[in-house]
C-alpha cells in the first residue's frame, strides 16, 4: 500500500468518525487538491512529498471540523460550471440541478430574458447563460459579500450581476412584462429548523432562513414574477422540503399563474415549484 493510499485510508477513518456524510469521497477530493490533480488520476501519482502529505492532513482535520469541503477547496461543482466559493456565500447544491435541468427544457425564444432571483454565487445564471448564449441573463443578489463571487464567477461572460433586494416594492421597473424565465434558490428554511454544521455554522445565515414559515423571500418572489414574466413566461423557485404545500398556494393565491406544478429532486424529495404567467386580459 502506498503513502498515499494510506493516507487515504486514514483519512476516511477520520471524517467517518466526526460524521461527514461522504468520508471516502471528501478524503480523495482533499487529497487531489492537495497534489493539484483531478480525483480521478490518484491512482496514477508517485508517492507524495512529505509537504503534500502534510497540506493534506492539514485539510483533513480542518474538514474534521465540519469546514465545508468546498471552502477548503475553494470551489463548488454546479451542473457544468467550477464555481469559486468561500465565507460569506451559500454553496450551491447537488439538489438544485434539478431546477437547472427543468429550466433548460423550457421552450424560450432565442433572445429571451432570464432572471435569477438570490443569486449567490451565480451558480443558476451562469449555467442558463452557458447553455443560452443568446439570452440576456440577469442575476440579482443583496448580499455584499455574495455579489463578489457573483461578479468574479461571471467576470468574462455575458451575465449581468445587479445588487438589489428582491422584496424591495416595484423593484426594476422597467422589466415589467419582458422577462421569459425567472429562477431562484431563495432563503427558504423556516427559523428554527436544526441543520448540520457544516450549513449552521458556515453558510450565511441570510441565504437560509426565510422567516417563521420558509416564505418571507418566496411570496415577494412569485408577485415580482407575477409583474415581470410576459404572458406564459415560466416561474420556477426552490423551497424547502416541508413547504411544498405552501410554495404551491403562493403561486395559486397570487392568481396570476396556471400550470402550478411541486416538483422533486433527483432524490424524490419536493424541491421546486414551477408556474406559468396566465395571459393578461
Amino acid at each position: 500500500m502506498t503513502r498515499l493510499r494510506t493516507a487515504i485510508e486514514a483519512a476516511t477513518a477520520t471524517l467517518a468518525a466526526a460524521g461527514v456524510a461522504t468520508p471516502r469521497i471528501d478524503a480523495e477530493l482533499l487529497a487531489a487538491h492537495s497534489l493539484g490533480v483531478d480525483r480521478g488520476r490518484l491512482m496514477f501519482v508517485d508517492d507524495p512529498d512529505p509537504e503534500a502529505l502534510a497540506a493534506f492532513e492539514h485539510l483533513v482535520a480542518a474538514r474534521a471540523k465540519r469546514i465545508p469541503l468546498q471552502h477548503l477547496v475553494g470551489t463548488a461543482a454546479f451542473g457544468p460550471l467550477t464555481l469559486e466559493v468561500g465565507p460569506g456565500v451559500f454553496i450551491p447544491r447537488p439538489e438544485t440541478e434539478s431546477l437547472l435541468e427543468w429550466a433548460v427544457a423550457q421552450q424560450l425564444p432565442r433572445d429571451a430574458v432570464i432572471v435569477d432571483l438570490c443569486t449567490g454565487t451565480g451558480a443558476l445564471a451562469l449555467a442558463l447563460a452557458q447553455h443560452r448564449p443568446q439570452a440576456r441573463v440577469i442575476a440579482v443578489e443583496d448580499s455584499p459579500a455574495a455579489l463578489e463571487y457573483a461578479r468574479c464567477n461571471a467576470a468574462g461572460t455575458s451575465v449581468e450581476v445587479l445588487a438589489a433586494d428582491v422584496t424591495a416594492p416595484d423593484l426594476l421597473p422597467e422589466l415589467d412584462g419582458a422577462v421569459d424565465l425567472v429562477v431562484s434558490n431563495p432563503p427558504y428554511i423556516p427559523e428554527g429548523a436544526e441543520l448540520d454544521p457544516e450549513v449552521a455554522d458556515h453558510d450565511p445565515a441570510h441565504a437560509l432562513f426565510g422567516g417563521p414559515d420558509g416564505l418571507a423571500v418566496i411570496r415577494p418572489i412569485v408577485a415580482l414574477a407575477a409583474r415581470w414574466l410576459r404572458d406564459g413566461g415560466k416561474c420556477a423557485v426552490e423551497h424547502d422540503d416541508t413547504t411544498s404545500a405552501r410554495t404551491v398556494e403562493a403561486f395559486t393565491h397570487d392568481g396570476n399563474f396556471t400550470d402550478v406544478t411541486a416538483r422533486h429532486d433527483l432524490t424524490g424529495r419536493p424541491r421546486f415549484v414551477t408556474a406559468t404567467r396566465i395571459a393578461r386580459s
